[in-house]
C-alpha cells in the first residue's frame, strides 16, 4: 500500500463524513492526516515497521489515526472507509472530482435530488434542476455541466509522484532479493518525467534470471500476471497499474535503455538516422551489417549516431535530436543547483510545522535560504492572515531567524489575486516584505480575456515578484485555467516578475511546454516546493524533472543564485 493510496482514503473519509454532515472534528482530523501523509518522504510501511506507535511521529497522528493507518497496512483496506462508502457510493464520490464541487455541494444534492453519480448530474443540469437548488443558480449549473465536459477529458494515468513512488518501491524490493543483479534502472514515460505515466517499465540485467522472475513475481501488491516470458514479464498491481520488467542482457543494456525510455518519435528518428548512416539501432545495439558497433552505455549509442547525449527528459522528438546533432543541447537545470525555496506554509496558515521546523528541515534538504510565504486572509480555509496577523508574523520570523544559523529565512506572503486583479492585502504591508507571491484560489472559470486581464492587473502591483503556480492546474483533476501566455509572459519580462514552477506532484504547474515557453520569452522561473511540513521539501525533485523537460538551465532558474543576488535580481523595473 503507496502512501497517495493511504492518503486517499482518509481524504475520501473526510469527504464522505461531511457529505453527511458528520463531525466536524472527525472531518478536518482527516484531513489533516490525508496532507501529512502526502507529505512524508518515507514509506509508511517502513515507519509502520509492526508497530502502531512508530505512525505518531507523523505529525497530526495520534492513536485513532494511527491504528486506522496500521488497519489498512495490514489489511489493504480500512472498515470504516468500506462502511461509507455503502453510505455515500463511489459514484456519489467521483463528482467531488468535478472542479468546483465540493463535499457542500455534494450534500445539497445527494439530499435534495438523490443523484446517484454524474451522468445524472449532467441530466439534472441539463433539465434545469440544479439551478433551482439553495445555494446554486444558473451560473453555477452552466459551470458544473462545464466541469463534466473537462472532466471527461481529463487524462486518467498516474501522476508523476504516484508513479515514482509505485515505481521506487518495486525497485527497492527487487534490490532486496538475494538474486546478484548487475544494472537494474526504471525507463519509460517515468524515467523521461512525464506529468502523467501509463505503466512501469523497469530494466534488470543478471545472470540468474530465473530466480529474479519468481521473485518479482511474489511484489505483495501485483494481482494479475499477464505474461511470463524469458525476456519480459506483465503484471498489473491491486490498483490496475501494469508493471513490465524486462530481462535484458547486461552488454546491450545501453541500447535497451534508450529504447525502452525515449518516446516512439524520438525512437523513429534515431532510427531514420542510423538508416541514413547505412545503420541499424534497435534494443540489442547500434549494427553495421550483423556487427554490434554500441550497444553496452547509452553515450556509445548516441555517439555512434554522431550524436550529443539526450538527457532522459529531452527524449521526446521535440527538437533534441536536432540540437545534439550540432552539439546545442542545454546543460539542464540539476537538483543541487537549487539554492532557494520561495513557497513555504507554516502553522501560522495551513502548514503543519513552525517556522523554525520547516528552516531546519530546509538546511537539511541543502537549501541556503527559504521564504515562508502564508496564505493570505482570503483563503479563509487555510487560515490565511490579514494585515494584523502577518505584522505579527514578521516579528516570528525575526525571532527564528536569531535561533537559526546556516540558513537565511526571507519574510514573503502568498498573496490572493481577486477577481478583479486587486490583491487582498494592503501595499502598506507588503513593502515591508522581500518576496510577494501572486496566486490565485477561486473563481477559475473566467474568459480568457478576463482571466488574462487579472493577472495583468496584479503584476501591476510595484510589490509583486511571483506569480504561484500559474494556471491553477490540479493534474487528473482539474484543467488550467484560460490564458494568453503570449501577453502576460511578454508583460512579466517587461516588470521582471518570475513565473513559479510548482512542485507539488499534482500541479507542476507551470508545465514543461510553458516552462520552455517562458524561457524563449526570456521570462524567469523560480521552482518552489510550495511545502506545508517539512518533509514538503522532497517535492522539488518533481520540480527540477519537469523543469528539465521544458529546456530550463540554471541560468533559467533564479533561485540557483545566492540569496543577496536572488533578492537582486527580483527587483522591479
Amino acid at each position: 500500500m503507496q502512501n497517495i493510496d493511504i492518503t486517499l482514503i482518509f481524504e475520501e473519509m473526510a469527504d464522505m463524513l461531511e457529505i453527511l454532515g458528520g463531525d466536524i472534528y472527525k472531518i478536518r482530523a482527516y484531513r489533516r492526516a490525508a496532507l501529512n501523509i502526502k507529505e512524508q518522504a518515507q514509506s509508511l510501511e517502513h515507519i509502520y515497521d509492526g508497530k502502531a506507535d512508530n505512525l505518531k511521529e507523523i505529525p497530526g497522528v495520534g492513536d485513532q489515526i494511527a491504528k486506522k493507518i496500521e488497519e489498512i497496512l495490514t489489511t489493504g483496506k480500512l472498515k470504516k472507509h468500506d462502511d461509507l462508502l455503502k453510505e455515500v457510493t463511489p459514484e456519489v464520490l467521483e463528482m467531488l472530482r468535478l472542479p468546483g464541487v465540493g463535499p457542500k455541494h455534494v450534500k445539497i444534492i445527494k439530499e435534495k435530488l438523490k443523484l446517484k453519480n454524474i451522468d445524472d448530474l449532467k441530466k439534472a443540469c441539463l433539465n434545469d434542476k440544479i439551478s433551482k437548488l439553495d445555494g446554486f443558480g444558473e451560473k453555477s449549473q452552466e459551470n458544473i455541466l462545464a466541469s463534466i465536459k473537462d472532466y471527461r477529458k481529463l487524462d486518467k494515468r498516474m501522476n508523476l509522484g504516484e508513479a515514482y513512488e509505485l515505481a521506487q518501491d518495486i525497485l527497492d524490493y527487487l534490490k532486496e532479493s538475494k538474486v546478484k543483479i548487475d544494472r537494474l534502472e526504471a525507463a519509460g514515460s517515468l524515467r523521461r518525467g512525464r506529468e502523467s505515466v501509463g505503466d512501469i517499465d523497469i530494466l534488470v540485467s543478471l545472470k540468474e534470471p530465473d530466480k529474479l522472475r519468481d521473485y518479482f513475481l511474489k511484489y505483495r501488491h501485483f494481482k494479475t500476471v499477464i505474461a511470463n516470458g524469458s525476456t519480459k514479464v506483465s503484471v498489473v498491481t491491486d490498483t490496475d497499474v501494469q508493471v513490465d520488467l524486462r530481462l535484458v542482457d547486461n552488454s546491450c543494456f545501453g541500447s535497451a535503455w534508450v529504447h525502452f525510455t525515449g518516446s516512439l518519435a524520438h525512437n523513429i528518428h534515431l532510427r531514420k538516422i542510423a538508416k541514413f548512416k547505412k545503420l541499424k539501432v534497435n534494443e540489442y545495439g547500434v549494427f553495421d551489417n550483423s556487427k554490434v558497433i554500441a550497444a553496452k552505455k547509452e553515450e556509445d549509442v548516441y555517439k555512434v549516431l554522431d550524436l550529443a547525449y539526450i538527457p532522459p527528459e529531452l527524449r521526446e522528438d521535440t527538437g533534441e535530436i536536432e540540437a545534439a546533432e550540432i552539439g546545442n543541447l542545454p546543460k539542464l537545470v540539476e537538483l543541487k543547483d537549487i539554492k532557494g525555496d520561495l513557497h513555504i506554509h507554516t502553522i501560522a496558515s495551513d502548514g503543519r510545522n513552525s517556522i523554525i521546523e520547516m528552516a531546519e528541515a530546509a538546511k537539511e534538504a541543502g537549501l541556503e535560504y527559504i521564504a515562508i510565504t502564508e496564505h493570505s486572509k482570503a483563503v479563509k480555509i487555510a487560515h490565511g492572515l490579514d494585515e494584523k496577523r502577518l505584522k505579527n508574523h514578521l516579528k516570528k520570523i525575526d525571532q527564528a531567524q536569531n535561533k537559526v544559523k546556516g540558513l537565511r529565512i526571507l519574510k514573503g506572503i502568498e498573496v490572493d489575486i481577486e477577481k478583479d486583479g486587486c490583491l487582498n492585502l494592503d501595499d502598506s504591508i507588503l513593502k515591508e516584505l522581500d518576496v510577494v507571491i501572486a496566486a490565485i484560489h477561486f473563481r477559475y472559470n473566467l474568459s480568457n480575456q478576463e482571466m488574462t486581464r487579472r493577472i495583468l492587473k496584479a503584476m501591476d502591483n510595484k510589490y509583486v515578484n511571483i506569480i504561484a503556480h500559474p494556471t491553477g492546474r490540479l493534474i487528473g483533476q482539474r484543467n488550467p485555467y484560460n490564458l494568453d501566455f503570449e501577453i502576460i509572459f511578454n508583460e512579466a519580462r517587461k516588470r521582471n516578475i518570475a513565473m513559479e514552477l510548482n512542485s507539488a506532484f499534482d500541479k507542476l504547474d507551470l508545465n514543461d511546454v510553458d516552462c520552455r515557453t517562458a524561457k524563449n520569452a526570456n521570462v524567469k522561473i523560480v521552482i518552489n516546493s510550495d511545502s506545508h511540513s517539512k518533509e514538503g521539501f522532497s517535492s522539488l525533485k518533481y520540480g527540477i524533472i519537469t523543469a528539465r523537460r521544458g529546456w530550463l538551465t540554471a541560468k533559467d532558474v533564479l533561485n540557483t543564485l545566492k540569496v543577496d543576488d536572488f533578492l537582486e535580481s527580483i527587483k522591479r523595473r
